[in-house]
């Protein structure tokens, strides 16, 4: 039987550094690739970290009913899920793996109910506050909205079917990892 995981957590919290430690232990896992009208920021490719779409593009695959999942996040952007690809994988008995926000995961919970759902925590505020700030990619502006959210989404746990504690990478890799696999 194939498996939907889908993984959600706040800003910072580190899904993309896990989830690229995850492909690095089981490059054969399908990780979906996120749809956005963001920029890309400084060594990302089109594709690859995510597909770059222009706004217009982006409603007309609304109407068309091709995203599983699709959001405005932190009041700017659109991110979503292309329906199509994660369809395919499932059909072919392949585990999944979406790396969302927490309303794409809600969209996906009302469609999709039996998918197993984690949520990717920070060992404590701090720390998140730590990780935003040191990666450097936003202005303060950004980081502020950004930790807005980020307070949101932590209250929304208890949603999720599992939390993994991000506090080494390696071990919260490998934890995703048997849950993808179906064996935790």
């Amino acid at each position: 039987m194939s498996r939907l995981v889908v993984l959600a957590g706040p800003t910072a919290v580190g899904k993309g550094t896990v989830v690229r430690a995850l492909r690095d232990m089981a490059p054969e896992v399908y990780v979906s690739v996120s749809a956005t009208t963001r920029d890309p920021r400084p060594g990302e490719m089109d594709g690859v970290h995510y597909h770059f779409i222009s706004r217009d593009d982006f409603e007309h695959r609304i109407e068309a009913g091709e995203f599983l999942e699709h959001a405005i996040v932190h009041g700017q952007n659109r991110y979503g899920t292309l329906r199509g690809p994660v369809d395919e994988r499932l059909a072919q008995g392949e585990p999944v793996l979406l790396e969302i926000d927490l309303q794409g995961a809600r969209q996906v919970k009302e469609t999709m109910p039996d998918a197993h759902f984690v949520f990717l925590s920070p060992p404590s505020w701090d720390e998140l506050v730590n990780r935003l700030v040191g990666r450097g990619t936003e202005d303060a502006e950004e980081r502020e909205r950004r930790l807005a959210t980020a307070r949101d989404e932590m209250a929304a746990v208890s949603e999720f079917d599992q939390v993994i504690v991000n506090d080494t990478v390696e071990r919260a890799a490998a934890e995703l990892l048997s849950v993808v696999r179906g064996t935790r």
